[in-house]
């Protein structure tokens, strides 16, 4: 199974277990930085150099060697189940991908034939009911985890603690989950303990979010989007990330967390 998911720096500094939607682009900008004093020009996604990768051929070894190991300092991040879902929803369903194209071809098609969603027409910028339409989504996107149809789940919408479990049960140890809603603080925190070959400032670092403009702009708040039966499926699908990264599941319109992460009752529930 080996370490999908994962980045480590080139000078093996640290290593990272990508969890898609929870800030990753500007994780791995970054990494970069730290190793090369610059950022990579482009999304971080698309660089096959300059950091070692898990989709990288060649960054196999380096990783299992490191990881198995914990030779380097680990860890993720993690995003509110609530908002996750729906930025993946006005970023790959709604929205136009960054080669001029809908996500994953004729996903969007299905979803409007067979789940009557709308996602603002052929260029996501018009008008359409966007607490009607992520509803029907959530209904796909729960199907996809809990059945696997119409099709396997999207890594940007199956659960926070499969992603990170990967990691555990294939041998690795995190030493910090980083919040994105407390972004700075966590990614300090990370810098604190290991030494790069330069220096980071977090506050002059930009954020690099890759989806935004990709789709609509949510016009509500987040807690609209959700009522009794949302939050009922969403509770079904992400039970375990509310639970183990503190989450507010009674209330959609508190993204902060509501206790302090347990890296043990992580790796003790995610590793088996």
């Amino acid at each position: 199974m080996g370490f999908p998911g994962t980045w480590m720096t080139e000078s093996e500094s640290v290593v990272y277990r990508v969890v898609p939607k929870c800030a990753c682009s500007t994780i791995g900008q970054i990494m970069f930085y730290s190793d090369h004093g610059t950022f990579f020009d482009g999304d971080i996604h698309d660089a096959k150099g300059g950091m070692h990768k898990w989709a990288l051929e060649d960054s196999h070894q380096p990783i299992i060697d490191n990881v198995r190991d914990h030779k380097s300092y680990a860890f993720t991040c993690v995003r509110n189940p609530y908002t996750r879902i729906l930025s993946s929803f006005f970023d790959k369903i709604c929205g136009i991908q960054r080669n001029g194209k809908r996500y994953r071809g004729n996903l969007v098609p299905m979803l409007i034939q067979k789940y009557g969603i709308e996602v603002g027409g052929d260029d996501g910028k018009q008008e359409f009911d966007q607490i009607q339409s992520f509803r029907r989504f959530l209904l796909f996107a729960r199907d996809t985890i809990r059945w696997r149809r119409p099709m396997d789940p999207d890594i940007h919408w199956s659960a926070m603690s499969g992603h990170v479990s990967t990691f555990i049960v294939n041998g690795g140890a995190y030493d910090k989950i980083v919040w994105t809603e407390q972004f700075n603080e966590g990614m300090q925190g990370v810098l604190d303990n290991i030494e790069t070959p330069h220096s980071i400032d977090l506050a002059q670092i930009p954020r690099f979010n890759e989806s935004e403009g990709h789709g609509p702009k949510r016009a509500h708040p987040v807690e609209e989007y959700f009522d009794d039966l949302s939050m009922h499926l969403v509770y079904e699908i992400y039970k375990r990330d509310f639970q183990l990264f503190k989450y507010d599941f009674e209330n959609p319109g508190n993204k902060m967390p509501i206790g302090e992460i347990d890296l043990d009752e992580v790796h003790a529930k995610l590793g088996d």
